[in-house]
């Protein structure tokens, strides 16, 4: 029976991504992205957030897309743990998705306004009122995220 290695997350980019190119020429890019949902305690009655980081790795197209620390993507692809030696010799394993989609949702301007989806932020002559620059979702989980 054959089996289905799939994984799809929706979440922020933690860091700048590094770009790599590998020996044969390729090119390899890597980041990671901060996934978080939220529950209510019973117990309390308050809100729980949990935030997973995952190590995300795209090849040869995928390190071409430009996307920054903070940016919401959508990512899709499969799930790969690999063994690597450290600097001191010793035996390490790395579990990273291994992306085979990466879709920029919202982009994450420099001074923290949200510009949409588009992969350009508007013309800097174009006046818009803070009620436009920020989205309207009041008590969301992106309000607390630490970047």
């Amino acid at each position: 029976m054959a089996g289905l290695n799939k994984v799809m997350l929706i979440g922020r980019i933690g860091k700048d991504p590094d770009t790599y190119v590998l020996d044969n020429g390729n090119k390899k890019i890597s980041c990671s992205l901060a996934t978080t949902e939220s529950y209510r305690d019973r117990d309390k009655n308050e809100w729980i957030e949990q935030t997973e980081w995952h190590n995300i790795a795209g090849y040869r197209y995928l390190a071409e897309k430009t996307f920054a620390k903070g940016d919401l993507v959508y990512v899709e692809g499969k799930i790969k743990t690999r063994k690597y030696t450290d600097k001191e010799q010793n035996e390490r394993y790395i579990t990273e998705i291994i992306a085979d989609k990466i879709n920029i949702l919202l982009r994450k301007s420099a001074d923290s306004g949200s510009y949409g989806s588009n992969s350009t932020p508007p013309p800097p002559a174009q006046e818009q009122s803070p009620a436009e620059d920020t989205p309207q979702t009041a008590g969301t989980a992106e309000d607390d995220l630490p970047f």
